[in-house]
């Protein structure tokens, strides 16, 4: 969507001693702000990465508190560190040029590399990765615990937890782990809501969104319409029946069907072609041994070049200069154990989180979903089934209230919709894809 579409979201969402397993934190300061880092061992040798920016933008105002964003990455074993942070919405771009649209202009910015295992964050067992979504927000509570409660400053900022893509269905755990945490006195911050950016909160849903979606598009014909219902069919069969880990292995095939019945359309922009001979020749284990990752963070840097910037190597980058500058241990490679962060959660990956939104709202907290209109991986057609299936006595009023359009610029093009009830805010985004 161009820069506005950049800028859209955090102007919306705001609208409506530290203890590091034995590693030291280092404390930076220059013309974007102060900067944090460090590691928290989350559980004995289990070690959590994370980055705090200050926003040099920041407005004192006791009425209105700056707020602070924990950015949540997908995957999983995406890095909110190297991805989040230098290919979407951090400072710096991956040529570490400064970014115009940087979200530092609205709030302070957290980024985490969640679940241990991710980015810079590292297990010294690899019995101690994490299984399921509840067990990756007990780390990050015990994360948030160390970072916020001997810092009476942050405890003043109300935490906005932003999610994309399987993020979501981190934060929907994680914010409900953590109210938990709040109210027995274990965890002092503010929790300021719940933000969904094309989150994976039912994979159900989506699976069944898919081939209707392409068929519509004519990137799949009858015949690939067939195969891609039958197979979300038997995904449905296998979450009801508890199958996970077999759904997960049902989902790859899935993703396998569409690619060479479309000839291979792009999941996060179903406009494009996925453009990558890897890609094109990906089999399920494949994808299951990381290739998505590669594609996830591929398919950002097309978007950077496209769009006039640079090409920077992410892989480099961070492995290189950012690492000196943070002083990463030299056994610690960035993404190094993605591929195993993966393949842990194989048994919680297709399971949803519909229940956990329903509870958030219940308890009345603030829960904003976006959408890019192009997305496939987590179409809007899905994310409104999802959103149909809650719950919450709210629904029906939501359900039923008419969208507001958004414009951005002079030219009085519409460039989304919305629409509130109480405490759950929903943002339909055109024109652009998984990353908005």
């Amino acid at each position: 969507m161009g820069k506005c579409g950049v800028i859209v979201i955090p102007l919306l969402l705001f609208l409506c001693p530290l203890f590091h397993g034995g590693i030291s934190t280092v404390v930076a300061r220059g013309q974007e702000g102060s900067e944090e880092w460090g590691y928290v061992q989350v559980r004995p040798k289990a070690h959590m990465f994370w980055w705090l920016y200050r926003s040099p933008y920041r407005v004192e105002d006791p009425s209105k508190p700056w707020p602070i964003i924990l950015w949540l990455q997908g995957g999983p074993g995406a890095s909110g560190v190297g991805i989040g942070n230098f290919e979407e919405v951090g400072p710096l771009d991956a040529d570490l040029k400064p970014r115009n649209s940087t979200w530092l202009r609205k709030a302070d910015l957290l980024f985490v590399d969640n679940p241990v295992g991710t980015g810079y964050s590292f297990v010294e067992d690899e019995n101690l990765y994490v299984k399921t979504d509840e067990e990756a927000a007990t780390d990050l509570v015990t994360l948030l615990e160390k970072i916020f409660n001997s810092n009476e400053n942050l405890q003043k900022s109300p935490l906005h937890i932003v999610a994309e893509s399987y993020g979501g269905k981190y934060a929907v755990t994680l914010a409900l782990s953590a109210l938990k945490a709040i109210e027995a006195g274990k965890l002092k911050l503010k929790l300021g809501g719940v933000v969904l950016g094309d989150s994976w909160i039912s994979p159900e849903d989506f699976v069944f969104s898919w081939g209707p979606l392409l068929k519509d598009l004519s990137r799949l014909d009858t015949n690939g319409l067939l195969q891609s219902n039958s197979l979300a069919q038997k995904i449905k069969q296998q979450i009801e029946q508890g199958q996970y880990v077999g759904a997960t292995t049902s989902w790859m095939e899935l993703e396998s069907v569409i690619g060479s019945s479309s000839d291979h359309v792009d999941f996060y922009n179903f406009l494009l072609d996925s453009g990558s001979s890897e890609a094109a020749s990906m089999t399920a284990i494949e994808l299951k041994k990381g290739i998505a990752l590669k594609r996830y963070s591929r398919y950002l840097s097309s978007l950077r070049s496209s769009a006039g910037g640079g090409g920077g190597d992410l892989d480099s980058l961070l492995n290189g200069a950012i690492k000196e500058k943070l002083k990463i241990p030299e056994n610690v490679t960035w993404g190094g154990q993605s591929d195993s962060v993966f393949d842990s959660l194989a048994g919680d990956f297709m399971k949803p989180r519909i229940s956990e939104v329903d509870e958030l709202l219940v308890k009345g907290v603030n829960v904003t979903v976006y959408n890019g209109q192009l997305d496939l991986i987590c179409a809007t057609k899905g994310t409104e089934a999802w959103i149909e299936k809650l719950k919450w006595e709210g629904l029906q009023k939501f359900l039923s209230t008419d969208r507001t359009p958004l414009y951005c610029g002079n030219n009085g093009r519409t460039k989304g919709f919305t629409k509130s009830y109480k405490n759950l805010h929903f943002y339909w985004i055109l024109g652009a894809g998984h990353f908005v």
